[in-house]
């Protein structure tokens, strides 16, 4: 058996933030959001004001883990190395993204049999569908075909503007004070004005969080460990301060979660550990485990089921009665389908196209 290191923390982040996001997303969209409202009326709304947060803890982890391993990568400063790296991200990202994309266009094609609602939209176009392939729907301007991918666009343009920032800078000092100015101005303006929203600048605050918090723990050199310190202090007085002028609560969000991941982020579990049968807390660690590793194919899917609760809620007449409690027991549906969906993706796309790269 292969001794292959985990991280908990990392791995339990990211099944928490796919859970939230889906749930944010069932609270949203379509009429059994609106009827099981009138059941969990709390809950409901708490998760449709508050669930998206969790994009900034995908961003902080997604800027975490990419500088854990770009700056593990040799030979950044040749272009041939860089771009290498650029589209075999891309390429990564790509397999079950396109095939989750296209069940989703079958399951809105289904749903518009029955469902009139907005968040179904009109039917997909071969230029739309183009630009999702490109990661460009949202810079062009148009509508995105399933919820959250519009993130999958970002976290490459991300992974792209830090691979290259790597790639220009002769040292990392110069990397942190580049990555400093981004963070500053990105949490205090541009994270703030939604003309950005499509484009990495708005983002990159919460990802160089992370990217920070990378070097600040885990760079062998520990000048550079010190002075990424200096800068994460200097970025959390910087969004204090701002916060009496206006509270950004996803702000303070994001810095929490890299001072975590400062704090636990390497807390690691072995898979023999993992299995040990007199280790109690076994199953929950598998189940974080096999969770994690099909979050992303979790958050690709999830919408496709969206749709499809509402189409049988609404064709099969439950929608007249405003039956709050089945709506609830189809979202339950919706989110244990997800997962399982998950898994095949998971098992027939992601973990093969790995092999595709140059």
């Amino acid at each position: 058996m292969q001794t292959k290191n985990h991280f908990l923390l990392i791995d339990f982040l990211k099944v928490f933030a796919a859970l939230l996001i889906i749930l944010h997303h069932l609270s949203s969209y379509g009429q059994i959001a609106e009827d099981a409202r009138t059941v969990l009326p709390e809950l409901m709304t708490w998760l449709f004001e508050y669930g998206r947060y969790a994009v900034q803890i995908f961003l902080v982890m997604g800027g975490y883990l990419a500088a854990q391993s770009l700056t593990r990568t040799s030979n950044l400063k040749n272009l041939q190395t860089v771009l290498r790296i650029i589209f075999n991200r891309y390429l990564r990202l790509f397999a079950p993204y396109v095939i989750a994309l296209i069940i989703t266009i079958a399951c809105a094609w289904v749903a518009r049999f029955w469902v009139q609602d907005e968040f179904v939209g009109e039917s997909e176009t071969l230029s739309q569908f183009l630009a999702h392939l490109f990661f460009l729907q949202g810079i062009l301007g148009l509508d995105s075909i399933s919820a959250g991918v519009w993130y999958v666009a970002i976290d490459w343009q991300l992974y792209a503007i830090l691979a290259t920032v790597l790639g220009m800078f002769p040292t990392f000092r110069s990397v942190v004070w580049f990555l400093a100015v981004l963070c500053a101005l990105s949490l205090l303006y541009f994270n703030r004005n939604a003309d950005y929203e499509n484009y990495f600048i708005y983002f990159i605050g919460s990802y160089g969080l992370g990217i920070l918090a990378q070097l600040c723990k885990n760079y062998p050199d520990r000048l550079i460990n010190r002075f990424a310190r200096v800068v994460m202090g200097a970025i959390g007085m910087a969004i204090i301060v701002a916060s009496f002028q206006e509270f950004w609560l996803r702000n303070i969000l994001a810095y929490v979660v890299a001072l975590v991941l400062i704090l636990w982020g390497d807390w690691t579990y072995i898979d023999q550990w993992r299995d040990q049968k007199y280790l109690r807390p076994h199953k929950f660690v598998n189940a974080i485990l096999w969770s994690s590793r099909r979050s992303y194919c979790a958050f690709l899917i999830h919408f496709a089921f969206i749709l499809l609760a509402n189409t049988l809620y609404i064709g099969w007449g439950m929608s007249r009665q405003h039956d709050g409690v089945m709506a609830i027991v189809l979202m339950c549906f919706s989110l244990v389908a997800s997962w399982q969906a998950a898994n095949y993706l998971y098992r027939w796309v992601e973990v093969p196209a790995r092999r595709i790269k140059f």
